[in-house]
């Protein structure tokens, strides 16, 4: 565990490996639930898991992205914090 810096809310970072497999389990179930009351004929029952599914791929979409674009956002044990911009 490394030492606090005192600026840790605006060097948070985001546990990135958990929330892309939290979202995709909540992109499954959305979608099943959306496919299950359609169905059986519960139109606003699946039109809402069906917004719910939407919202968990975008942010299954955001994940990924972070992920491809390196430690900066998928910090390991090896990656120290990062200082915040000086300009605010």
């Amino acid at each position: 565990m490394g030492m606090r810096t005192g600026n840790e809310p605006l060097t948070a970072r985001s546990p990135l490996r958990l929330r892309f497999w939290l979202s995709l389990w909540g992109l499954v179930w959305a979608a099943a639930g959306a496919a299950a009351f359609s169905l059986a004929g519960r139109p606003g029952w699946a039109a809402a898991c069906a917004a719910l599914a939407v919202v968990a791929a975008v942010d299954l979409a955001v994940v990924v992205r972070h992920i491809h674009q390196g430690p900066h956002y998928q910090p390991g044990p090896d990656i120290p914090p990062y200082e915040p911009p000086r300009g605010r």
